[in-house]
């Protein structure tokens, strides 16, 4: 195929995408299939559709502000903009890491509705103050307990992976625009923990979550997604810091962000996709994990951070997630919400099922896909 023929390709599954992501609705047969179980069914019903106030979406609306970059539309904006009115106006549930999602790209409207900014500024506040804390300062990986955001789980002495996107993203964006050096520090501070915890000294690769408690990583599992949200979220920090960190810090997180990719290329699929559980060809393979790989890897390549050489890999991945993509635009092979597993065999039973999340980072991957050519 020509390049023309693909860019053409890569639009059009792109646009197929992003429709589909904002009239993603819950996905019923999934709820069906919780066998009676409320809390499951609850859980489906917040991961799978988009009018939730909670991380997947918070991932999916920032995929449309990325979108933006390089395909700039009104339609995108107004829908973002009805969004947080609507959500808000229904109320907001208990604040956590992972409903924190939302307010990065919230940050766009701040400019022009008090409202926001003072939400933005509060929620900053209290991941500052309020949010538990491990051992060491660590953001502790609070999320909800139940589809509704009325309760929460704790996960007591936990650091999971996750939290950098869904979280530190939003700190250090906010602390950009609002000056205020405490909260990058702060930021900075998480990512470091994140890397002194979760990074295989000898693979290079990000475990899920670090137990204080346990002093364990857990099942000691790489779990694909998992991995993919420090090779993406890594360097959109960066780029938002800017020269607000000491440049042997920030040579310190590229040279992780390296190691990470440079195993990371070791284990892809033949046809460019990643499996679920990254170092075993038996777990099956798994979409949102490979377009948050491939966005990053594509990302460092365009910035200069990543050598060129890496561009094979991202054009294979590239290939492997367009033929993963349905003709009504629904990414197909993604993973539902993953808690932490105590081995191999709990990544691998989990659910596939159309997610907010599969939706945005394809569109990710796509959107830098295009920026590649």
């Amino acid at each position: 195929m020509d390049l023309q023929a693909r860019e053409k390709e890569i639009r059009e599954k792109l646009s197929l995408v992003i429709d589909r992501l904002m009239n993603l609705g819950i996905n019923e047969k999934a709820e069906e299939d919780a066998k009676g179980s409320v809390l499951v069914a609850e859980l489906i019903r917040r991961d799978s559709g988009i009018s939730i106030w909670d991380w997947p979406q918070g991932v999916g609306l920032y995929g449309l502000h990325k979108m933006q970059e390089v395909m700039p539309d009104e339609k995108y904006r107004t829908f973002l903009k009805n969004w947080y009115e609507q959500r808000i106006a229904e109320g907001l549930p208990l604040k956590n890491v992972n409903t924190t999602a939302p307010m990065l790209t919230m940050l766009d409207f701040a400019d022009e509705n008090p409202d926001y900014e003072k939400l933005a500024k509060e929620w900053a506040q209290w991941l500052i103050h309020e949010l538990p804390r491990t051992e060491e300062g660590g953001f502790q990986h609070v999320t909800s307990g139940s589809g509704d955001g009325k309760t929460l789980i704790l996960n007591e002495q936990q650091m999971w992976v996750d939290t950098i996107f869904m979280a530190v993203l939003f700190l250090n964006r906010a602390g950009m625009k609002y000056g205020r050096r405490d909260w990058i520090d702060e930021g900075l501070h998480q990512v470091l923990m994140h890397i002194k915890y979760l990074c295989d000294v000898h693979t290079g690769l990000f475990y899920h979550g670090w137990s204080f408690k346990e002093r364990t990583h857990f099942g000691e599992v790489f779990w694909c997604r998992g991995d993919g949200w420090f090779t993406l979220g890594i360097l959109d920090y960066l780029e938002m810091c800017r020269d607000m960190i000491p440049p042997s810090t920030r040579e310190f997180i590229l040279d992780t962000f390296r190691a990470q990719v440079k195993a990371l290329s070791k284990l892809q699929a033949p046809d460019g996709m990643w499996h679920t559980v990254l170092d075993d060809p038996e777990s099956y393979e798994e979409t949102s994990g490979t377009a948050a790989i491939a966005a990053g890897i594509m990302q460092g390549i365009r910035t200069g951070v990543l050598d060129r050489a890496y561009r094979s890999v991202a054009e294979k991945a590239v290939e492997g997630i367009l033929s993963n993509i349905a003709q009504d635009g629904t990414v197909m092979n993604v993973s539902s919400g993953t808690p932490i597993g105590r081995d191999a065999e709990h990544y691998r039973q989990i659910r596939i099922a159309p997610m907010a999340y599969g939706q945005s980072l394809t569109i990710f991957a796509l959107v830098e896909a295009l920026r590649m050519e």
